[in-house]
């Protein structure tokens, strides 16, 4: 995660008109193409897009980040989750979820299943963690070690190409994943994985709260073509909820360059239904749960968790105490 936010505001540029008459979008990848990104693959093969009036391009994440990219204007809107809003936010950001595909976590600790001195978390004190270098991470895994009944103390080390490498080649005992992506990998190809989940140890609230954003200058100064894009895209992953096999085989043609096999897509799509990630479907049926919706209570939750370990820096390094409020950071007025 970038830990600088350009001082320079939302410069954002006019969305150009096509020949068409359709509004040229720029939609960023928060990471490779994955079934977390499907939905708006599925938009545009469906041509949802193009039905509300929009030439939606969807780009490769930029170096500096998706958040960055949204923030300065350089994407239109990008996928994204409110923790990320909200490290983004005190650091001077302005950015904002508009819909949230997400409704639980998914984020798993795991160490290899050959590493028998690991079965539970408080056996990870001691032990050598693979991290990507956030704060973030770090609250979450010692929090899972002490709730445990350890001390929460253990050794890191980067991430090289991959965690899987990274556990495989000796350097670390443990990693992240994501159960919905890299669980399935596991299951399916190896290696095999003994893994733990937040919820279960002691960390609160929904820290994988994934949707999409914008910044404030687009909702502020273009809220129809927000609306646009999120209802198109809403749509998209909801035809990807209930078509999930379809969905996967969309993604795998409209994302040739991952080189993405068909059958572990849909084993994560299949895990994503079958495990309620995107929400109830049954309550989304009788409309008592409105697909798309932001968890600010869950979110917020876990950012007062953060702030108490100490997680959130300003843009100039300084650990800030008080927490991001997900209420101002997310808004749902563009799903109905």
């Amino acid at each position: 995660m970038t830990a600088t936010v350009a001082a320079c505001g939302q410069a954002n540029t006019t969305n150009a008109t096509g020949t068409d008459g359709t509004t040229k979008v720029t939609f960023m990848l928060s990471w490779a193409p994955d079934t977390n990104h499907i939905g708006v693959y599925v938009a545009k093969n469906k041509g949802y897009f193009k039905q509300a009036g929009l030439d939606v391009d969807i780009v490769a994440v930029a170096q500096a980040g998706a958040e960055q990219a949204v923030n300065n204007g350089q994407a239109d809107f990008a996928l994204s989750n409110l923790t990320n809003v909200g490290v983004y936010a005190v650091k001077g950001a302005k950015i904002k979820q508009v819909m949230q595909v997400q409704q639980k976590p998914s984020a798993i600790w795991c160490a290899l299943a050959s590493n028998t001195s690991i079965t539970r978390p408080k056996d990870l004190d001691g032990k050598t963690f693979a991290t990507f270098g956030s704060s973030e991470s770090d609250a979450v895994v010692r929090r899972m070690i002490q709730t445990d009944g350890g001390k929460g103390e253990f050794d890191k080390v980067t991430v090289g190409t991959s965690t899987f490498q990274t556990l495989s080649s000796g350097k670390a005992d443990f990693g992240g994943f994501y159960a919905t992506w890299e669980g399935v990998q596991a299951s399916m190809y190896g290696p095999k994985l003994n893994c733990f989940t937040e919820p279960d140890y002691g960390v609160p609230g929904n820290a994988d709260t994934i949707g999409i954003i914008t910044n404030d200058k687009t909702i502020s100064t273009n809220p129809t073509l927000v609306r646009k894009f999120v209802q198109a895209a809403k749509k998209g992953y909801e035809y990807a909820y209930s078509h999930p096999n379809d969905a996967a085989s969309i993604l795998v043609k409209e994302a040739p360059d991952a080189n993405l096999k068909p059958a572990f897509v849909k084993r994560s799509m299949k895990t994503i239904v079958d495990g309620n990630y995107w929400g109830d479907p049954a309550k989304i049926k009788d409309g008592s749960f409105t697909f798309g919706t932001n968890d600010v209570k869950g979110a917020q939750e876990y950012f007062d968790f953060l702030a108490k370990e100490d997680a959130y820096t300003d843009s100039h390094g300084t650990v800030v105490h008080n927490a991001p409020k997900a209420r101002d950071l997310a808004t749902d007025e563009f799903l109905k």
